[in-house]
């Protein structure tokens, strides 16, 4: 059984952070969590990681109740657990701790053994000019595509 292409995008997170690494973690979550994510009631706007006595947690990541879920049901805004090595763990640790730098879920899906997987970056702020500056190439960038069409 080939499971569900879910894809969920941070498109925010694009054009406020200029992503310096990028690290794929898996999740900790429940029953009613993962059936929620595979019918894609999942969302990352607002979303930031951040460490714990060691442990990455990511907070604020909206997954929705499980119509089915009944009393079994998780609370739709809970902190969740990140999975990673140890080794990518300290290196993400001491590099957030440089300022303006932050951790930030890029996109959530699921693996092709059905685990849900959340890709995240270690980024840096843009200042104002640099976010007019990824709109002015976006839309330049649309505008050759559009003139390579006709």
């Amino acid at each position: 059984m080939k499971p569900a292409s879910i894809n969920i995008k941070n498109r925010r997170a694009s054009f406020d952070y200029e992503f310096i690494d990028t690290y794929t973690a898996g999740i900790v979550l429940t029953g009613t969590e993962i059936k929620s994510i595979r019918l894609g009631k999942a969302s990352l706007t607002d979303t930031y990681c951040y460490f714990v006595a060691g442990e990455l947690w990511v907070k604020n990541m909206n997954v929705s109740e499980y119509f089915y879920g009944s009393y079994n049901n998780h609370a739709a805004r809970r902190e969740r657990k990140l999975l990673l090595n140890r080794k990518e763990l300290r290196k993400l640790q001491a590099s957030e701790k440089v300022p303006g730098q932050t951790i930030v879920p890029i996109r959530l899906f699921i693996s092709e053994k059905g685990l849900a997987k959340l890709v995240i970056a270690l980024a840096r702020g843009k200042r104002q000019f640099d976010k007019r500056q990824s709109m002015k190439e976006r839309d330049d960038r649309r505008e050759m595509d559009r003139m390579m069409k006709k």
